[in-house]
């Protein structure tokens, strides 16, 4: 596939739920487009997250290769599989990327200093970190920032278990 141009993108902080959503969209479609090997995200459910846009699917179904990783965490995904039936069926197409993972959500609280309740991370590219439904701020290319959302997520991450199979078995 050919390199999309660049979109321009907001950085900084927003503090409106839909300007949260929008920069959701606008951080997984950048980090699609680019093309990275690996995609961090993290979120309670992923119910207010854009995962059913039609234009984010395939932009990750072209981004879907197999030297590539989408690390997810989740306190619980039965919501997003109610909502977001499209995501799901992605995800059953693309299950040689996905590592989907589930956490305890007391053990995504940081005692040290404030803790984002959801991470969009594209290392290299980007940081999200999403402070409430309607508060989230993004830096591009800030290795500073990117560190610190590695951290946090990689310390979640390590404290969780398999979780979001890409289909479920029945006997």
């Amino acid at each position: 596939m050919p390199q999309a141009p660049e979109r321009p993108i907001r950085t900084g902080l927003v503090e409106s739920a839909e300007e949260v959503r929008q920069m959701l969209r606008q951080a997984l479609l950048l980090a699609a487009e680019q093309g990275g090997r690996e995609l961090c995200c993290m979120d309670a459910d992923f119910v207010g997250w854009p995962l059913s846009d039609p234009e984010l699917l395939d932009a990750l179904h072209h981004w879907a290769l197999p030297h590539r990783r989408l690390r997810l965490l989740a306190a619980d995904y039965e919501a997003l599989r109610r909502v977001h039936p499209r995501f799901v069926q992605w995800r059953q197409l693309h299950d040689h990327v996905v590592s989907a993972r589930a956490y305890d959500p007391v053990e995504a609280i940081d005692r040290g200093q404030p803790a984002p309740q959801g991470l969009v991370l594209a290392p290299g590219l980007l940081a999200m970190r999403l402070w409430s439904p309607v508060r989230a701020s993004l830096s591009l290319r800030d290795s500073r920032e990117e560190a610190l959302a590695r951290e946090w997520f990689d310390a979640i991450e390590q404290r969780s278990a398999d979780s979001f199979a890409s289909s479920t078995l029945g006997l």
